[in-house]
């Protein structure tokens, strides 16, 4: 008899243990007659920032528009540069876009991929406003080197910590370096909603109140718009459902880091397996290893009844999205997304699970 096949997400299965938590806090929706900008996005932007020990956090409609939002609470000129690494997913580079300004490319490292601090430094022109990190696959970036350079060219930092919650650096939390931490509760996130969600962590009352405005047609009193805004709120259910799952996001990456460490523990060393590094308390949003023979590995793993994704098949710069930037080469990037499968790592998964990948991908003969 073949083995129950195992996905490479069950979120039905992830989100069954609330489930009883979450249709009482739907009746208590339904009961409070108040369906926007109420008193659970009040709630959870209160507890958001109580957890990463910051005061001010303001919840919108998902991670794209948390990105876009920082970036025009900056008010940044027409044609501002903004630094962003090469090998991120497009809803870094949208953003940018959306506001009317210039992504500047940067390669990651090999080893981590995120940005490479010894290349930012040569992308800097005097255009350049903001130097936008992403954490990805729930490794901070060494934000050390970062600041310092940010602080030296005075630049804004803006993180991308969609795949990050919860993460840290030198003991340090994703979403609390720059002026702004943004984050997507998309379903599959650590801290996943049951819809598209996001929210902004920032620094000052300045811009905490200029975000209210912006994600709510520019108004903090109703009917009265300072400044051009967006309809770009938080959804009252969703952030409900968000304060159910909070008090265990700790436990939701401990769970991944313990699948994660069997990976680490018994896979194959034909297999390039994530980076460790004490200072970086990785959250493994994604478990991702890379190899050559990568497409050969996905069809493999999937005769047996193994399913992975692939984060990213297509180089942002490859893009037909972004047809202009189609002629640049950035070749870590590129070796990154040709080569790079991300294994089963979920709340959802079982360390039998997870040993059953072992077991299986170190037969590949590679």
């Amino acid at each position: 008899m073949s083995r129950t096949r195992i996905p490479y997400e069950n979120l039905k299965l992830l989100n069954k243990s609330f489930e009883n938590d979450f249709k009482n806090k739907f009746e208590n929706f339904l009961n409070s007659g108040w369906y926007i900008l109420g008193n659970e996005v009040a709630e959870f932007e209160k507890e958001f920032a109580e957890y990463h020990n910051e005061k001010f956090v303001v919840g919108v409609a998902n991670g794209l528009d948390a990105l876009i939002l920082a970036l025009k609470c900056c008010n940044f000129k027409k044609g501002d540069e903004v630094i962003v690494p090469s090998n991120t997913y497009i809803a870094s580079i949208l953003s940018i876009l959306q506001c009317d300004l210039v992504p500047v490319f940067v390669e990651p490292k090999l080893d981590t991929y995120n940005i490479d601090p010894d290349k930012i430094n040569e992308a800097i022109t005097s255009k350049t406003v903001a130097v936008m990190v992403v954490h990805l696959y729930g490794q901070c970036c060494d934000m050390l080197p970062i600041k310092s350079i940010a602080d030296k060219h005075n630049l804004k930092i803006i993180e991308d910590c969609a795949q990050a919650h919860g993460a840290k650096y030198k003991n340090q939390l994703a979403g609390t370096f720059g002026e702004f931490g943004c984050f997507s509760f998309y379903p599959t996130k650590n801290l996943g909603a049951l819809g598209d969600a996001g929210a902004i962590i920032c620094k000052s009352e300045t811009d905490y109140i200029k975000l209210r405005q912006l994600r709510n047609y520019g108004s903090e009193k109703k009917y009265h718009n300072g400044i051009i805004g967006y309809n770009s709120r938080l959804d009252e259910v969703q952030a409900s459902f968000l304060r159910v799952k909070l008090p265990y996001l700790n436990d939701i990456n401990n769970h991944k880091r313990k699948l994660a460490k069997i990976y680490d523990d018994n896979l194959s060393s034909e297999f390039i397996k994530p980076k460790v590094n004490t200072e970086f308390d990785n959250v493994y949003h994604i478990y991702n290893i890379r190899h050559k023979k990568r497409d050969e590995i996905k069809s493999f793993l999937a005769e047996n009844n193994i399913d992975t994704e692939i984060h990213y098949p297509v180089a942002p710069h490859k893009q037909k999205a972004l047809l202009s930037l189609n002629n640049l080469s950035y070749p870590i990037s590129e070796e990154i997304h040709t080569t790079t499968l991300s294994l089963p790592c979920s709340f959802a998964h079982t360390e039998e699970d997870i040993y059953y990948v072992v077991e299986t991908l170190n037969k590949f003969n590679c």
